[in-house]
């Protein structure tokens, strides 16, 4: 299969296009980085980059941020990151890829364990990885040409800890390599609808 990654730099990115890398042609992609240029906070960058790959497989996003502050200090510009960034980006990636992705293809988005287990600061991941969970089950009913979708929700990434470790104490911490597996169950797998958690 053609492969593409979006965030193929970062930590589960890697470790996802190792995995898949195996078996597959990968395509990497990236807003600084990758064999494809695109930020999903623009459409039509998404597109135009689309269009470079031509016909594709599957289409893995591991791309997207959201702001993590005290919910005393959020206002709505600070949410509208997540919004506009990790779930409007990764929507969109669907929404372009639709037109290029071969029939019968799957994509795989990203949320993360904050959809079901939340900490301080992180009221707008929470909302984020839940609004895409949602998007995924709801997309599924209606992908055109046999189309798949599902998402991996993992749990905090063992190689981030220690950037991250201070806001999630008492955590069990995920290798990136055992999250990579869930993302090859969906690409590699039947099901769609689906979210994966890695726990």
């Amino acid at each position: 299969m053609r492969i593409v990654i979006v965030g193929s730099s970062g930590t589960i990115g890697r470790a996802v296009a190792a995995e898949l890398g195996r078996r597959h042609d990968i395509i990497t992609a990236g807003r600084s980085s990758g064999d494809l240029r695109l930020d999903i906070t623009d459409p039509k960058s998404i597109r135009a980059a689309l269009k470079k790959a031509g016909k594709f497989d599957a289409l893995i996003s591991v791309a997207g941020k959201a702001k993590f502050a005290p919910f005393a200090d959020m206002e709505t510009p600070d949410y509208e990151i997540g919004l506009k960034d990790k779930l409007m980006g990764q929507v969109d990636l669907v929404l372009a890829g639709r037109k290029y992705i071969k029939d019968g293809g799957s994509f795989t988005l990203t949320t993360g364990v904050l959809d079901r287990d939340p900490i301080k600061a992180g009221s707008s991941a929470s909302m984020v990885n839940g609004a895409l969970n949602a998007f995924v089950m709801a997309a599924a009913i209606e992908m055109p040409r046999g189309q798949r979708i599902n998402a991996v929700s993992p749990g905090v990434i063992e190689e981030a800890m220690k950037d991250y470790g201070p806001f999630f104490r008492g955590f069990t911490p995920v290798p990136a390599a055992k999250a990579a597996l869930a993302y090859a169950k969906s690409v590699e797998g039947a099901q769609t609808g689906q979210v994966y958690r890695v726990d």
